[in-house]
């Protein structure tokens, strides 16, 4: 049997590509060599070599397996490591299906690839408009495919981030808008993807449904300002706070906390209240940054006026001086 083609040069990408570089280069093949539109010799193997390559690289786990194992990713066990993976195929020698002694239940043409959701799911009938009567890629011969997995966003304000429980959401994927019940985990950062198993594309031929990832998003707060897992507020000072010192409230995600202001403290001074930013269930807590800035009365009263006067004829401070 002839070696199969390189995945990535089938879709004609790089090696780096990324999902959206891969799933861009599938549609424009897809169109190209469909079967039903291309009438040319060897175009269904080539759409078939582009379907396959398409629905490996189009899922993160397949990929990352295929650049470790090649083409014999299929075939080898979960728990192999690829470095010695490759060793014994040096030693065994370049010949050999399964990686030199790695087995499998069945030959390669009994393992069937699903479909990649790294990118969103593709299905053919969508790229033509119904044109083949759902002789998408799981109509070739290859027998039930589960369906894609898929990513939605979600945007949640940063006290339902800290505090987690479960939520109502309306998500809209590439299936459109639906309503979920989701558990949001305490202390979820942005950009972190939360797993609903059987919430993705549905599958051909009665497969399974693929999963759905929620990629959270930290709405813009206008106390909080939340950098990985440390929080950042505004602490208000009045002068005298700031040049006596005080013990003064401060409001977190979590409830209130107390914040001890050193006498002198001036305006940017960053106090740090250590494990009271963004729960993290794998590990330490982040910290929250109470960022100082002294504040003075827009419209002093009468005494208040004559209080900063007086301050201002008893005192030889000079805040350009430094002195």
């Amino acid at each position: 049997m002839p070696p199969r083609k390189d995945f990535y040069e089938a879709l004609g990408v790089g090696r780096d590509a990324s999902q959206e570089e891969i799933q861009r280069a599938y549609r424009k093949l897809a169109r190209q060599y469909h079967p039903d539109v291309n009438k040319e010799p060897g175009a269904e193997d080539t759409f078939k070599d582009v379907s396959e390559a398409y629905d490996v690289l189009s899922d993160p786990d397949n990929r990352k397996r295929y650049d470790a194992f090649g083409p014999d990713f299929r075939q080898v066990p979960p728990d192999v490591d690829p470095e010695a993976y490759r060793r014994q195929r040096a030693t065994a020698g370049a010949g050999g299906r399964g990686g030199g002694g790695w087995s499998s239940a069945g030959g390669a043409d009994d393992v069937w690839f699903s479909s990649g959701g790294g990118a969103g799911d593709i299905d053919i009938d969508d790229l033509f408009g119904g044109l083949f009567g759902g002789r998408g890629r799981g109509g070739w011969g290859r027998g039930p495919i589960p369906g894609a997995d898929q990513e939605a966003e979600i945007e949640l304000p940063v006290e339902d981030a800290y505090n987690g429980g479960r939520h109502s959401l309306t998500v809209t994927g590439p299936d459109g808008p639906k309503t979920l019940e989701v558990n949001i985990p305490a202390g979820v950062t942005d950009g972190q993807r939360i797993r609903l198993a059987g919430q993705g594309g549905a599958g051909t031929a009665g497969a399974a449904r693929g999963d759905l990832y929620l990629v959270v998003r930290i709405a813009p707060d206008k106390r909080y300002r939340v950098q990985g897992r440390d929080i950042s507020v505004d602490l208000l000072l009045a002068p005298w706070e700031a040049a006596l010192g005080a013990s003064v409230a401060v409001d977190t995600p979590g409830g209130e906390a107390k914040v001890r202001v050193r006498a002198g403290t001036s305006s940017g001074k960053r106090l740090r209240l250590k494990g009271r930013g963004m729960p993290n269930p794998k590990g330490p807590p982040g910290d929250l940054y109470a960022e100082v800035k002294i504040m003075v009365p827009s419209k002093p009263t009468d005494t208040e006026r004559r209080l900063f006067e007086e301050l201002a004829t008893a005192s030889d401070f000079d805040p350009r001086k430094g002195k």
